[in-house]
């Protein structure tokens, strides 16, 4: 007779550190800010005066609006990883960081190159900056985050 073994693994849902969870999550927007003026100041400052007529005449008045997003971003990023964490560290928010690109930049910026008329240098070197914002994130925020009774924590 053949028999069917069904296991399920109940593991006890581990408990928020919220603590840790705020810190990785601001780590994660410090980091992201950084980056992001570094890449855009540094290294594609000309790119962005070529393209002076698809900006707006205001952008200066709604900058607070993507640091905004860039915040609500950073706790969504941070969350997701924390209810998905296998504890397998700095690996985790290696891989976390990959697929999150994949999942966001990669697309948005390609298709941001389909609709708007911007070279596909630009799409290419955001693209290398999203990957780098999404893999030192996904580093921070496995290093950070650890679950309350955590004997790391």
């Amino acid at each position: 007779m053949i028999s069917l073994v069904v296991d399920i693994d109940l593991q006890r849902e581990e408990i928020m550190n919220w603590k840790r969870f705020v810190m990785a999550s601001l780590s994660v927007f410090v980091v992201i800010q950084a980056i992001d003026y570094i890449a855009d100041v540094v290294f594609l400052d000309r790119d962005y005066e070529s393209l002076q007529s698809l900006w707006r005449p205001d952008t200066a008045s709604k900058l607070w609006v993507t640091y905004l997003m860039a915040l609500l971003v950073s706790f969504l990023f941070t969350y997701i990883f924390v209810k998905g964490r296998e504890g397998k560290g700095i690996p985790e928010g290696v891989r976390f960081g990959v697929v999150i690109w994949l999942f966001t930049v990669l697309p948005v910026y390609h298709t941001m190159w389909a609709f708007f008329p911007i070279p596909y240098i630009l799409v290419f070197r955001w693209t290398l900056f999203g990957l780098l914002q999404t893999l030192v994130a996904g580093i921070l925020t496995a290093a950070i985050y650890k679950p309350v009774g955590s004997a790391k924590a």
